[in-house]
């Protein structure tokens, strides 16, 4: 029965080194605060290489998601390269991603219409292995072309992330599938004002992993998994 169970342990990860997940290491990455969800992914480390996708259903969510991959850039650029942001318009301000730390100056932000246009330049530069990371505005993407999309990281190493907001298909080949939902921000030691970015984070999929849902907020440059809202010790908290 153990032979069996080491056997088939060792054909697991044989496969997931196969579709591009890397083994356990000492020198990953520190994720800045992330890795304390790293249980819901393959080998305990967040997918590079690969494709994850952000379902949105409206601005309020598609800036949630901006911010949220914000912060995953931040782990990503302490490697060298640069990040290609492809939107229908000016949806950043470069600026605010120093709050994520982002350097605006490693982001290319390119603007297109077309549809077909962005999936052109979304699948050329996910080929480009000088770049880190590429975020893409794409509401609408097929099968077929999402394989396209994970098969150009496959090769670059390159790590993709798509904003889709009220997608009408959902079939994609894509790593995982979030949404991201914000949430009102805490201040710090109580004092006034809009407190710290902070979003109900739910992974809907995860290939080889497990779906989750946590309440993350971003402080101090890095990912905080806070407890959970309990309204009734809240409620008895306002009455006292």
């Amino acid at each position: 029965m153990a032979a069996n169970q080491d056997t088939f342990a060792r054909l697991q990860q044989d496969i997931l080194l196969l579709q591009g997940f890397k083994p356990a290491s000492n020198n990953v990455t520190n994720w800045h605060g992330l890795e304390q969800i790293k249980t819901a992914f393959p080998n305990n480390i967040f997918p590079t290489g690969a494709i994850h996708e952000f379902f949105c259903t409206g601005q309020e969510t598609v800036s949630a998601s901006a911010g949220f991959i914000s912060g995953i850039l931040s782990s990503l650029l302490t490697q060298q390269g640069a990040i290609i942001w492809i939107s229908t318009g000016k949806m950043i301000y470069p600026p605010s991603l120093k709050a994520f730390g982002v350097n605006p100056e490693k982001v290319i932000f390119i603007h297109l219409k077309n549809e077909k246009e962005k999936l052109f330049a979304m699948e050329e530069a996910l080929k480009c292995d000088a770049v880190t990371a590429v975020v893409g505005q794409l509401n609408e993407i097929s099968l077929i072309e999402s394989r396209r999309f994970q098969l150009a990281v496959e090769h670059s190493k390159v790590t993709g992330f798509l904003l889709r907001q009220n997608p009408r298909n959902q079939m994609t080949s894509c790593v995982t599938r979030w949404q991201i939902t914000p949430m009102p921000g805490e201040g710090n030691d109580g004092l006034p004002g809009l407190g710290f970015p902070k979003w109900d984070v739910q992974l809907l999929k995860v290939r080889n992993g497990k779906q989750g849902r946590w309440e993350i907020q971003w402080q101090s440059g890095k990912f905080v998994v806070t407890p959970k809202y309990n309204f009734e010790r809240e409620l008895v908290r306002k009455i006292v």
